[in-house]
């Protein structure tokens, strides 16, 4: 009964650190050229990302740009503020790093693959990809910050 009691309280302790390095990646995070905040939280048991804060340089007349890049016409004068980025995003706790995942580039309007690991607390690499081939595609680095 003792070895019962004692499995069972490691195997919730083994969860409960699983749970906790899976939401290092949780917070507000500037991309890599500290023009906007994307703030990372976890939903329905995946990681999802949305901008929340452009600097004032890049807003036209008063107002942030708009998705003017995305291919459907009907989106194209919704705001970069608010929108969500990065979806799908899951924990493989063997590789240490956020897989099956994608991300939207409001810049071209395209969406790649993605997957995602921490350098550092303070540090969050992406790297976004095309037709499965991880190995060839585009790396971004993120930081920590507060909103």
């Amino acid at each position: 009964m003792k070895r019962l009691v004692l499995f069972l309280f490691l195997g919730i302790y083994a969860l409960t650190g699983f749970a906790q390095e899976a939401d290092k990646i949780v917070g507000v995070w500037w991309n890599d050229e500290k023009t906007t905040k994307i703030e990372v939280e976890q939903k329905e048991g995946k990681y999802i990302g949305t901008i929340v804060y452009m600097i004032p340089e890049k807003y036209e007349n008063g107002q942030p740009p708009k998705d003017d890049e995305n291919p459907d016409e009907s989106l194209r004068n919704r705001s970069i503020v608010g929108l969500q980025i990065l979806n799908g995003f899951e924990y493989d706790k063997n590789k240490k790093e956020w897989k099956n995942g994608s991300i939207y580039d409001p810049k071209s309007g395209k969406t790649y693959d993605c997957y995602g690991w921490l350098e550092s607390d303070e540090l969050l690499k992406l790297k976004g990809f095309v037709a499965g081939i991880r190995w060839m595609g585009k790396s971004s680095e993120w930081y920590k910050t507060t909103l």
